[in-house]
């Protein structure tokens, strides 16, 4: 007979999120910190360290390390910092990431290289620093961010959709080679969801013209889901807490879509 658990406790644990002072990732920062798990708060803008100080004052244990998640060197002292501050990590979210909403022909290469690199060279500089760490101390869970983007297709968003697709598939292959050493490796693919991103999403595509727009726009990104409405970062970090934690054990490999039905 199955009984009552509490598989949502993440006392003691030691989680990595990128990209996480602002939108998906600080909203996953915030959640895995209110239940219990020890969080290095990682990104580029140094106005990650003012959000840390605020969830801090709250009694969460979260620290702000600066990274640019495209630098090798820069990955490997963060994920040295981590573990000297913490002590093992058992949990990653590689959730950095960029779009620059153009067709193939109207990219240029520095651009393809930006959206590129930021996603998945991230993903795999962190993934390959951690992994190591996570193996020594017997397992761990890795979640990497997809989009619905990275399952089909989407307009002016090529090199968007390449990280994304390519996401996806990476996930796969190493929840295969990994799974022995007990790492389970998942996406959660988010559909729209309200950010700073979405929001420049509309700008690039010359939806929003002016800030009177923005409403009107991220409305109708939630129109044809059946759901009838965007996500916010509660919801990815909700589906991001249920694959870092043990009531998600049995389950590697997958690609969790979380987008109000819009893929269905």
């Amino acid at each position: 007979m199955l009984e009552k658990k509490e598989p949502l406790n993440l006392t003691g644990r030691v989680a990595v999120v990128t990209g996480g002072s602002s939108g998906i990732g600080l909203g996953v920062v915030e959640i895995l910190s209110a239940y219990g798990a020890k969080v290095a708060m990682v990104d580029i803008s140094p106005k990650g360290e003012e959000k840390a100080q605020e969830l801090r004052a709250a009694g969460r244990d979260v620290t702000f390390f600066q990274c640019d998640v495209t630098s090798e060197e820069q990955v490997k002292k963060t994920v040295d910092d981590v573990v000297t501050k913490y002590g093992p990590i058992n949990i990653l979210h590689n959730n950095a990431g960029v779009t620059v909403r153009k067709t193939i022909d109207n990219l240029t290469e520095k651009e393809w290289d930006f959206v590129l690199d930021v996603g998945l060279k991230g993903m795999f500089l962190f993934s390959k620093h951690v992994i190591p760490v996570m193996e020594a101390n017997g397992g761990g869970s890795i979640i990497n961010t997809g989009s619905g983007w990275g399952l089909k297709g989407g307009d002016q968003a090529v090199a968007y959709c390449a990280v994304k697709g390519g996401i996806v598939n990476a996930t796969r292959a190493m929840a295969i080679d990994h799974g022995p050493k007990n790492i389970r490796v998942n996406s959660v693919n988010p559909g729209d969801t309200d950010t700073a991103m979405l929001r420049d999403e509309g700008r690039q595509t010359g939806i929003v013209k002016e800030e009177a727009d923005q409403d009107a726009y991220l409305k109708d990104c939630g129109t044809d889901r059946p759901l009838k409405r965007i996500g916010m970062p509660e919801d990815i970090a909700n589906a991001v807490l249920f694959l870092a934690s043990d009531l998600s054990s049995w389950v590697t490999g997958a690609a969790l879509v979380v987008d109000g039905g819009g893929i269905a």
